[in-house]
């Protein structure tokens, strides 16, 4: 009899405290802000898109340009020869589409090298601090409709800011 109720108190016990976890939430996209880091990444991931958007432009520019000298010139250049500039304007069109298509890989590629190191080091800051601070979850309150109510749950918000150096 004894072994039940000592049984019966373990699994108690055992359910109580798994009924007990704590739980928590920041704006990781505000935490993302607040990151020095995450200034100077922006920047140079702006600097980038411009270069690559300047070159695209001076790509058209200088399409344009050599379709208006020929325009100019029409009436001297042959037949065979203005069918060769139009297979020129055509391929170095179509190179300039492959390029904008390429803008977009490009800038991604961009912005995973330079704002990955960022994430990773504040998504290491919220484990670290969910350990310290025993928590079973952090939800990310920045996603819309995510919590929709919290009672028992701790903005971890400063602590992690404080894990990472922010003010």
């Amino acid at each position: 009899m004894k072994r039940y109720i000592f049984s019966l108190l373990l699994v108690l016990s055992v359910l109580g405290s798994g009924f007990s976890q704590k739980y928590g939430h920041l704006n990781f996209g505000n935490l993302l802000s607040q990151m020095p880091t995450i200034t100077s990444a922006e920047a140079e991931l702006q600097s980038f898109n411009d270069v690559q958007i300047a070159t695209g432009e001076a790509m058209v520019k200088e399409l344009e340009k050599d379709f208006l000298a020929i325009q100019a010139k029409k009436e001297e250049i042959t037949p065979l020869k203005l069918q060769e500039y139009e297979a020129d304007f055509q391929k170095r069109q179509q190179g300039i589409l492959k390029y904008e298509q390429e803008i977009s890989v490009n800038i991604e590629k961009k912005r995973q090298e330079l704002l990955g190191p960022i994430i990773t080091e504040a998504r290491e800051a919220i484990n670290t601090v969910a350990k310290e601070k025993g928590l079973s979850m952090i939800f990310d309150s920045s996603l819309f409709n995510t919590l929709l109510f919290t009672e028992e749950s701790t903005d971890m918000m400063a602590a992690v800011k404080a894990k990472l150096g922010i003010e």
